[in-house]
């Protein structure tokens, strides 16, 4: 069964309830964002979960760990990956979740913390 093929569950962590099912034609990785009916989530973690059929252990669904969000306006490319905010700053956590200690819900650009790394 190919992964495009599968049933994805969709679960959002607070509070702790299933948003539905669907088939997705991508593998999300956590930190992409997700939109299921009209809504914007993150994608916290991903789980396999596996059937045994004819002796054989096989890939039967996907269940998603989401949370509601909005897609950030600041983002930077770095080592082949998208990351929240501005990657020059010292303090950003080069991260797809969060953008920093200091001020983790931006923006970068009015920040009083900022420091070139």
């Amino acid at each position: 069964m190919e992964a495009d093929s599968l049933s994805t569950e969709i679960i959002l962590i607070h509070p702790h309830q299933t948003l539905g099912k669907v088939k997705l034609d991508w593998m999300p990785q956590p930190g992409n964002y997700l939109e299921f009916y009209g809504q914007t989530y993150t994608v916290l973690e991903r789980r396999h979960r596996y059937q045994l059929k004819t002796g054989r252990y096989q890939l039967h669904q996907i269940a998603l760990y989401v949370q509601c969000a909005t897609r950030p306006d600041e983002k930077s490319w770095i080592d082949g990956r998208w990351v929240i905010g501005d990657a020059s700053c010292s303090y950003n956590a080069c991260s797809e979740m969060i953008r920093c200690a200091v001020n983790p819900d931006g923006p970068c650009k009015s920040c009083n913390f900022y420091e070139k790394s």
